[in-house]
């Protein structure tokens, strides 16, 4: 008898925990669901790299000078800032005085720059839209922008909206220039040609204008066992090839005209934008070194985007735009989940096509 009760003790002990847990978790959830739409959006963020740079060189100052030599520069760099501020305070209003609508100094140009890290889905393009979006808003002719680019390339329609989304900055007459410091091939290579320059580290790997379509067939294996598989359509090609049914050579064939088809799109989109190329020359699914690059005409100079950026920053005012989206925690779980599968797939890839990264 007092076993009956302790377990019936027990029994209630764990209702009232499992009660109490499900209400804990209706209320969390209610409260997700009340803040979904403002959680939704994200936010850009702007960091002046002209200041970057600035700091950074001030604490190489620090560093290696001495303090007192240091602190006597960086006495006479303030003063000598507080001076400009002051004539230019002064010319403004003496401007104004005289009706004089335009500014004393010409403000300096400006460079907007994006990252675009691509999969082989071209998830960032989420990202690259808003801060394409947010750019135009304000960009003008005398700006510029800046795509720091990497990607091995991915799905044809991902990076045909990638490429897009660039498209939109040069029909606005905005200088554009994409800079590659690694690898832009396939549809990295086609968002880059949209630009008015590309520039590419010496070793960074560019081309790969190809199209490239595989699936296993399983169907002896099902045959094997007596296990049919049957496909039901309706269109004489809505499915040419399958991994389970046996496929025919009519299948093959248009699949490859598709295939075909798909890859002189390609071709056309990149002779539109860099009419310079050998289209048939480079257009064979080929990967070329920057220093190669260069000579059939994929690239435009050799420079890092760091070089490039740096010198920029000593005539105009250089920002760097990013989208950020604020993810839970399994989205985090299942976004780190999925660029650790992009990077086996491009390795097995890589492998597969021959056009593996060789080691030095």
């Amino acid at each position: 008898m007092d076993f009956l009760i302790e377990y019936g003790l027990f029994l209630a002990k764990i209702a009232t925990f499992v009660v109490a847990t499900v209400v804990l978790l209706s209320i969390v959830f209610a409260m997700s669901q009340k803040n979904k739409n403002a959680g939704e959006r994200g936010h850009l963020e702007v960091t002046e790299l002209n200041e970057l740079f600035e700091d950074m060189r001030d604490a190489m100052k620090s560093a290696v000078m001495d303090e007192a030599v240091y602190k006597a520069e960086f006495k006479q760099q303030q003063k000598d800032k507080q001076k400009k501020a002051k004539e230019l305070k002064k010319a403004s209003k003496k401007a104004a005085k005289n009706g004089l609508e335009e500014s004393v100094e010409a403000p300096k140009p400006r460079v907007f720059v994006v990252n675009f890290n691509g999969n082989i889905t071209a998830s960032a393009v989420t990202h690259l839209r808003e801060e394409i979006t947010a750019m135009l808003s304000l960009a003008t002719e005398k700006d510029e922008i800046v795509v720091r680019l990497e990607s091995g390339g991915g799905l044809v329609h991902s990076y045909g909206l990638a490429s897009s989304q660039l498209d939109r900055i040069r029909k606005r007459n905005i200088p554009l220039t994409v800079c590659v410091d690694k690898v832009a091939a396939s549809g990295g290579y086609m968002m880059a040609c949209v630009a008015d320059k590309i520039l590419a580290a010496p070793f960074a790997i560019l081309g790969s204008i190809g199209v490239v379509a595989q699936l296993p067939n399983f169907h002896k294996v099902l045959k094997k066992h007596d296990v049919d598989y049957e496909l039901l359509t309706a269109g004489e090609y809505k499915r040419t090839l399958t991994m389970f049914g046996e496929n025919t050579d009519s299948g093959r064939e248009k699949f490859l005209e598709e295939l075909q088809d798909t890859h002189d799109l390609f071709k056309e989109f990149v002779s539109q934008h860099r009419p310079q190329v050998d289209i048939e020359k480079i257009a064979t699914g080929e990967v070329w070194y920057g220093l190669r690059a260069v000579d059939v005409a994929l690239v435009d100079e050799l420079q890092t985007s760091d070089e490039y950026l740096v010198t920029r920053a000593e005539t105009a005012d250089v920002y760097e735009v990013a989208y950020v989206l604020k993810k839970k925690f399994h989205e985090r779980l299942g976004f780190a989940a999925e660029e650790s599968i992009d990077r086996l797939l491009l390795r097995w890839w890589d492998r597969v096509t021959n056009n593996s990264n060789r080691m030095m």
